[in-house]
């Protein structure tokens, strides 16, 4: 038994800690738990914990389906949750799933991001990650297919008086900071009721798991305040989507690979090829960082949401931004992914544009000119004559350029790649079949 598995049994003893959540996410980025007794723990740790596959989604089949969860205690922290007289009762770790023989299990999406980071090592990389997470605050979640009601009519940056939920943020900022999770700022976003906190940046497997704690946690501080929240990437056709735009940056050792004190934008050739790998490969990608059906309507739209593939330097519309608030300083130079929405699973997300960019640094592809065009405002014409690519307009068109994608293959592993192909087919077909509420308002009374 190692240290940090003994610090974990010490820390369940000492606190008197009763359960024990281990967590791991299906394919879809869906968190999954089962609870053992602190007694059971170091059998845990030794053996793992057996479970049926085949039940969760894109594991395994029938025929296959004894797995085993071993528990990270690199991961353990206590989770916030209190009894009525105030003391901890349960704590949480991730877990890498594996077969019965103890190789890893290629459905794992932790198990695929550890992959496209341990290419990244044998480059000499360290990749770090830092998301702007954005969500909507709402009164309920109704599930008659009704529009939600926002909790607040707050704008971007406003310092809103809400009439539910007024100390939302500051309680789940501190909820976040006791479970070791550092948040740099919050504030309030463009749309009714939708909010922003972005965590400190660090390692990408660290982040995205920070990312499932998160989620997990606004939800169960929401409730608490009366409200609800949602991850969707578009719930108001007339509000902005809840965006994940993530900061890449890729260091060799304390040296910033992507800092050039000599170019006009600081981004070292390193940078800009990550940059390009990122852009050809921007279509493949764009049904793993934006998987739902829902996700392209907040694409289509603008908003500060990309819609076509293009990189520019403080230009908000593009889809990589080079941000410059701390001009000179090596250590913040990073490149920022404006595609991802808050709904994605982090794991296969991060190894994707990961995977993306160390291809064009180990390729040497050219950067194109950055945009300095309002992209949102150009029509279709005007894009194509300029040479600018149009990022897919809808789930299939996505589901498409990924499955002719050799790379996305290759970092996602061929069990994800095809069951995640498969699986969203059917959710775009069930989409399809759907008679909508606009096809209603609009045809029935004229036809």
């Amino acid at each position: 038994m190692d240290r940090q598995q003994e610090f974990v049994l010490r820390t369940l003893e000492e606190r008197d800690i009763r359960f024990v959540r281990l967590w791991f996410t299906d394919v879809l980025g869906y968190l999954k738990s089962v609870a053992v007794a602190p007694a059971e723990l170091e059998g845990a740790f030794a053996e793992g914990i057996g479970f049926d596959g085949s039940a969760i989604e894109g594991f395994a089949r029938i025929y296959e389906s004894d797995m085993v969860a071993r528990p990270d205690p690199s991961t353990f922290q206590v989770l916030p949750w209190e009894t009525a007289s105030g003391e901890h009762y349960s704590a949480r770790m991730f877990c890498d799933i594996a077969m019965p023989d103890g190789s890893p299990s290629w459905a794992d999406p932790r198990h695929v991001l550890r992959r496209a980071l341990s290419k990244a090592g044998e480059m000499g990389f360290t990749c770090y990650v830092h998301p702007e997470i954005e969500f909507y605050l709402l009164r309920d979640l109704p599930s008659d297919g009704s529009a939600p009601t926002a909790a607040d009519n707050g704008g971007y940056f406003d310092q809103a008086s809400h009439d539910v939920a007024p100390h939302f943020r500051r309680n789940a900022i501190e909820t976040l900071e006791s479970m070791g999770i550092s948040v740099e700022f919050s504030h309030h976003e463009g749309g009714p009721g939708q909010q922003e906190i972005d965590l400190r940046y660090a390692d990408a497997l660290t982040m995205a798991d920070n990312i499932m704690t998160f989620r997990y946690v606004v939800k169960e501080v929401a409730i608490t305040q009366g409200v609800r929240a949602s991850f969707m990437p578009k719930p108001f056709s007339d509000h902005p989507g809840s965006a994940m735009h993530t900061h890449f940056s890729l260091f060799e050792g304390d040296r910033n690979a992507f800092h050039d004190p000599d170019d006009p934008y600081e981004l070292s050739d390193t940078g800009k090829a990550f940059v390009a790998g990122v852009l050809r490969h921007a279509r493949e990608m764009s049904a793993v960082t934006n998987q739902f059906v829902n996700s392209y309507k907040r694409l289509i739209t603008g908003g500060e949401a990309p819609t076509a593939v293009s990189w520019g330097h403080a230009n908000r519309s593009a889809l990589v931004r080079v941000p410059m608030y701390s001009p000179g300083k090596q250590s913040t130079r990073r490149v920022e992914i404006r595609t991802l929405d808050s709904a994605c699973n982090p794991y296969l997300a991060f190894a994707v544009i990961l995977g993306a960019g160390l291809q064009g640094v180990q390729k040497g592809y050219e950067l194109p000119p950055p945009t300095e065009d309002d992209v949102w405002s150009l029509t279709e014409t005007e894009r194509r004559a300029m040479g600018y690519e149009t990022l897919p307009q809808n789930l299939t068109e996505a589901l498409t350029a990924m499955e002719h994608s050799e790379l996305v293959a290759e970092i996602l592993g061929e069990h994800v790649f095809d069951f995640f192909l498969r699986n969203k087919r059917q959710e775009w077909d069930g989409y399809r079949r759907q008679v909508t509420p606009y096809e209603l308002a609009t045809y029935l009374p004229i036809l």
